[in-house]
């Protein structure tokens, strides 16, 4: 009989206690947002009672992760203080773990955010930045063993989409992952506890977005797990020419889980949840 195909390669991410298997279905990460800017979001769930109601909501939808942020990323935002950040997000993390064992990721570029964080009791560090931005993320990564997500931007959220557009994004991508990976090897980061995020958004042009989503495979090249993050981002508004963008979100998940996502970040848990499982059930009879 001939070999069954996986859209996925299997992954074993390890936590600093436990791992995740990724690569039989695909995970879907639950944005939480606790920022008064955020460009989705923002102002929704600044306190902390309404941002851990918010979670457990995302978790009885079928979240398989809950990312937290404390700072906006969208394009122009402004930077907060890590004292400022901290404030925001570790109330929320600790409350949520007291109530129900999902994991928890935290969205940030600070180390002294993520050493907070992680202690609080997040197990994955998501660094847009992909350890560019502060220089001692690798060293909290590392120390603290959490699981990592390197992400590719073209510079910091202020300026990113005033730069022009890259002649080559792909070429960019790579050589801009490669030296993360080897800023995280250099660290002592396991290789186990890595993942990949090709930015989407992030200093792209709209046929950069496109490019990567439909180009996804070339990605397995990396051997690493490959998160993706589209959910209500304004290239998705482009094409559709409208502000609502949940039936767009939710192409551009099936094709990212198609083309091998492991994990996609989404705000509308429910809908994308049932998108990812209806995606699962017709990959596991394709050759």
């Amino acid at each position: 009989m001939e070999e069954r195909f996986s859209m996925r390669k299997m992954y074993s991410l390890q936590l600093p206690d436990r791992s995740l298997e990724l690569g039989q279905k695909t995970f879907v990460m639950g944005v939480l947002n606790v920022t008064p800017d955020s460009f989705s979001d923002g102002g929704k769930f600044l306190s902390v009672d309404r941002a851990v109601e918010h979670a457990l909501k995302m978790v009885s939808e079928g979240a398989d992760i809950i990312d937290i942020g404390g700072e906006s990323t969208r394009p122009g935002a402004e930077p907060v203080s890590a004292k400022e950040e901290s404030e925001r997000i570790i109330p929320v993390i600790e409350s949520i773990k007291r109530k129900v064992s999902i994991t928890i990721s935290v969205d940030t570029y600070k180390s002294e955010v993520a050493a907070r964080a992680v202690k609080a009791g997040a197990e994955i560090i998501n660094d847009i930045s992909g350890f560019k931005f502060d220089p001692e993320m690798a060293q909290v990564a590392a120390k603290t063993e959490a699981a990592v997500c390197l992400m590719h931007t073209r510079a910091r959220p202020k300026v990113m989409q005033q730069l022009p557009p890259s002649n080559d994004i792909w070429t960019d991508i790579e050589t801009y992952l490669k030296d993360s990976l080897n800023t995280a090897k250099a660290a002592g980061v396991r290789n186990e506890s890595i993942l990949l995020d090709p930015g989407i958004g992030f200093g792209k042009t709209l046929e950069d977005n496109l490019k990567i989503l439909a180009q996804l495979k070339r990605f397995n090249s990396f051997n690493l797990p490959i998160l993706i993050g589209t959910s209500r981002k304004s290239f998705i508004g482009k094409i559709v020419e409208s502000d609502n963008r949940l039936m767009g979100t939710a192409a551009t998940v099936a094709v990212a889980a198609i083309f091998g996502a492991h994990i996609v970040r989404v705000h509308d848990v429910a809908e994308m949840v049932e998108v990812v499982k209806v995606v699962d059930s017709i990959a596991q009879f394709s050759y």
